[in-house]
């Protein structure tokens, strides 16, 4: 919580839930992200959050940019970023989608298929493309693993096939999975990322960058290793597996930029028990996994959850949206406590909510209306 999105809540009092992002904040964790690890470009990627604010703020900080689809390019355009800093880091695409893309400027597209790579082949020839390979995910709260990426040997094809098309065969990526809190998964893809760089190089294609992914984990309920420290691990694992021969650097954060910047108030709508002897509390609020808590599908990721009655004496709760959906459950089985005291109408807020939240709340579920953001 800044002391900006406080004395925003405070002076205004919006109606609940609403998520409120201090942009200042989302400036200093992007130079921040800079600072600690130079030789990488950021791609900031655009659909932790894609408010027209944050994008225009990091244009002004020269942040790159990667779009997952054809509104999010459409967003960076018009906020004044360079379709030249654009990466199309989606592997999955329609052939419309990147043609526009290829028309509006855009020239770096990943691909991790033979299928998409055809793709690109006939829409947007000569392009920069780059082979997005399997990543090992443990550790991640947020795993990617199994619908992204192809195994080495196919990447080897792939890359060669990319070139025999016309395309640049420009770069290899991976993503070690969103909130990863284990930074030896960079050193692990890092790895196996310069095995493909090797058989290309003796393929006669010389790879021109390593995209590194996002994943960088932010604390939530539990403590998290720092970005210096994730920054540490990757330069080492980069010198130890290319020496002098680097190849140009990108990372794609999201949370990692977004998601401290931002709190969701809400309130709690009712707090009841199943049975007179039952020790555990129900809490409602008038946020859920409908309306932008999305991450708390399977208990993976878990917010802080802050009250107005903090320190008095607290048990065990279950936490629940207000849909009448039985999927809407955030939290029954990851030992949360809330104090004893609390009752509906009280506002709690959920720290560290700027990303993945906004983007991911339907469009009125049950007929509530989609989470209020406002940028400060």
């Amino acid at each position: 919580m800044t002391p900006r999105i406080e004395r925003f809540l405070a002076d205004h009092r919006p109606p609940s839930p609403c998520l409120v992002v201090d942009l200042n904040r989302v400036g200093e964790n992007y130079r921040a992200i800079a600072e600690a690890l130079p030789a990488a470009r950021i791609h900031y990627a655009v659909k932790a959050n894609p408010a027209p604010r944050i994008l225009e703020m990091l244009v002004s900080l020269g942040s790159c940019f990667d779009a997952a689809g054809p509104r999010e390019i459409d967003a960076c355009l018009a906020a004044g970023a360079s379709p030249g800093d654009l990466s199309y880091g989606n592997v999955v695409k329609k052939p419309g989608d990147i043609a526009k893309a290829f028309r509006q400027g855009v020239r770096l597209f990943a691909f991790d298929s033979a299928g998409e790579l055809e793709k690109l082949a006939q829409a947007a020839p000569a392009a920069k493309v780059y082979c997005r390979v399997l990543a090992p995910n443990d550790g991640a709260e947020w795993p990617l693993s199994r619908k992204f990426g192809c195994s080495l040997d196919m990447a080897r094809d792939l890359m060669v096939r990319a070139r025999d098309l016309g395309l640049d065969a420009h770069g290899i990526s991976f993503h070690v999975g969103s909130q990863q809190t284990d930074p030896h998964q960079w050193e692990v893809a890092i790895g196996r990322a310069a095995m493909v760089f090797s058989d290309l190089r003796e393929a006669g294609i010389e790879i021109k960058m390593i995209n590194l992914g996002g994943g960088f984990p932010v604390p939530y309920r539990d403590p998290v290793p720092g970005f210096d420290a994730i920054a540490e691990v990757i330069m080492k694992a980069m010198t130890a597996n290319f020496g002098n021969r680097l190849p140009a650097m990108a990372i794609k954060p999201g949370r990692k930029i977004a998601a401290e910047a931002g709190v969701i108030e809400s309130e709690v709508v009712l707090v009841s028990r199943k049975s007179y002897d039952d020790e555990m509390r129900w809490v409602y609020l008038d946020v859920g996994l409908f309306g932008g808590l999305a991450e708390t599908m399977g208990e993976a990721i878990k917010y802080r959850i802050v009250t107005p009655r903090d320190g008095a004496s607290a048990g065990p709760v279950a936490i629940a949206g207000p849909t009448c959906d039985g999927a809407d459950i955030l939290y029954e089985d990851a030992g949360y406590t809330l104090p004893l005291d609390l009752k509906a109408g009280d506002r709690v807020r959920l720290p560290g909510t700027g990303a993945y939240t906004a983007t991911y709340a339907s469009v009125g579920f049950n007929g509530f209306a989609p989470l209020e953001s406002y940028y400060v």
